[in-house]
């Protein structure tokens, strides 16, 4: 396989990658899931629980995606977009390192309202912004030929791929999120959250303007 065939794949994978990362952060909710079994004494209410955790973080994903999609259809104004996502993302990785609390707003969400936590927690910690860059490498809308796509075609492919885009990211986070609150569940039990809890405000903000600067070194590279 090429160079330039391998990109897409990696793409892909970086999507993924994104989501596992996302999975397994107990910031984005898998501890609320554990919690519901435990409160019912079922897995199956752990399960449940993460049903709405899924769908919240996956309207996040789109929430976020959709006016980027939209933006790259103007074909002529492709890096300068991909250039501005690039800093919004470096710009946000900062704010969030030099800002770590957890916004107090999302303490007085009821725990039965789980999807429109995790979708007001994806929001606030910049979720979606990691996806954007990601997400304007798979469009490749400097690769098609503009005599040949009509506006409308490809507006179309761009949601259509942003939508894909945030399924497997929200696939991949609610598997990786569903497997650690299994294992808790089932064998490690709380007193492994409460002895070997893990913060991951600062590599969640250093994350993000690692991705942020990784697209910006790209198409500044394209581009010269």
């Amino acid at each position: 396989m090429s160079a330039a065939g391998w990109t897409p794949a990696w793409l892909w994978l970086a999507v993924v990658a994104s989501g596992l990362y996302h999975g397994i952060n107990p910031g984005m909710g898998w501890p609320l899931a554990v919690s519901a079994g435990l409160m019912e004494r079922s897995s199956r209410a752990l399960l449940t629980a993460l049903c709405p955790l899924a769908a919240g973080h996956f309207l996040a994903m789109v929430v976020v995606i959709l006016p980027f999609a939209l933006l790259v259809a103007i074909v002529d104004w492709q890096h300068q977009i991909q250039i501005g996502a690039s800093l919004l993302v470096i710009g946000f990785g900062i704010f969030r390192y030099i800002d770590r609390r957890h916004p107090r707003v999302l303490a007085r969400i009821r725990p039965t309202q789980l999807g429109l936590w995790s979708f007001a927690v994806a929001i606030a910690h910049g979720a979606g912004l990691m996806l954007v860059p990601i997400y304007l490498g798979l469009c490749r809308v400097s690769d098609l030929n503009n005599g040949d796509q009509a506006a409308g075609v490809l507006m179309s492919a761009n949601l259509g791929m942003a939508v894909l885009v945030a399924i497997v990211h929200a696939t991949a986070m609610i598997v990786a999120g569903g497997c650690s609150a299994l294992l808790v569940y089932r064998y490690l039990g709380l007193k492994f959250i409460s002895r070997s809890w893990f913060n991951l405000d600062a590599v969640w903000a250093l994350s993000l303007m690692l991705v942020g600067a990784t697209a910006l070194m790209l198409n500044l590279w394209q581009t010269s």
